[in-house]
């Protein structure tokens, strides 16, 4: 049974958009005083370990937060039951949790920007194979998922963006 909101961001490798996610949400629970579990992880597994992508980390770090000491983790069947809400970062993603998803979990899954008024369905797209201009784009977007998740946790009505 979980009795606190908790929220896990998943992408395909948890090097760049998820823990980008985690990191975005993590600052906005804290301005709006959110006590909240917050983690990410892959619907893979080869990255199991590494601390994300170097230029994740420098976009992170140019917003003032340090990413360094996150490491990739594969989701597993026990998060669908640890977390209230399970946010995927694209499409193929939340098709992937659906589908491992057992029959006694208690996560509500969505798209991160399902949360942010105009954007219902739009994924984050992955900028693995971009230039650090992607991952700016990355940051800009699930700094939004992750502000319009806080205001709706704390009870705030939605703003637009």
């Amino acid at each position: 049974m979980v009795s606190r909101p908790a929220v896990l961001f998943v992408c395909m490798g948890n090097i760049c958009r998820s823990p980008l996610a985690e990191a975005a949400f993590r600052a906005a629970a804290a301005r709006h005083g959110l006590d909240v579990r917050i983690d990410s992880a892959g619907t893979g597994d080869w990255h199991a370990g590494d601390p994300p992508d170097r230029r994740a980390q420098a976009v992170a770090r140019q917003a003032g937060i340090d990413i360094s000491g996150y490491r990739a983790r594969a989701v597993t069947v026990e998060d669908f039951r640890r977390f209230t809400h399970i946010l995927a970062l694209d499409h193929d993603n939340l098709r992937t949790l659906r589908a491992r998803r057992p029959p006694d979990a208690t996560a509500h899954l969505s798209l991160l920007l399902d949360h942010v008024p105009g954007h219902a369905g739009r994924p984050v797209p992955d900028p693995y194979y971009g230039r650090i201009r992607d991952f700016e784009t990355t940051w800009d977007l699930v700094s939004q998922g992750a502000e319009a998740l806080a205001r709706a946790l704390a009870g705030a009505p939605p703003r637009d963006i």
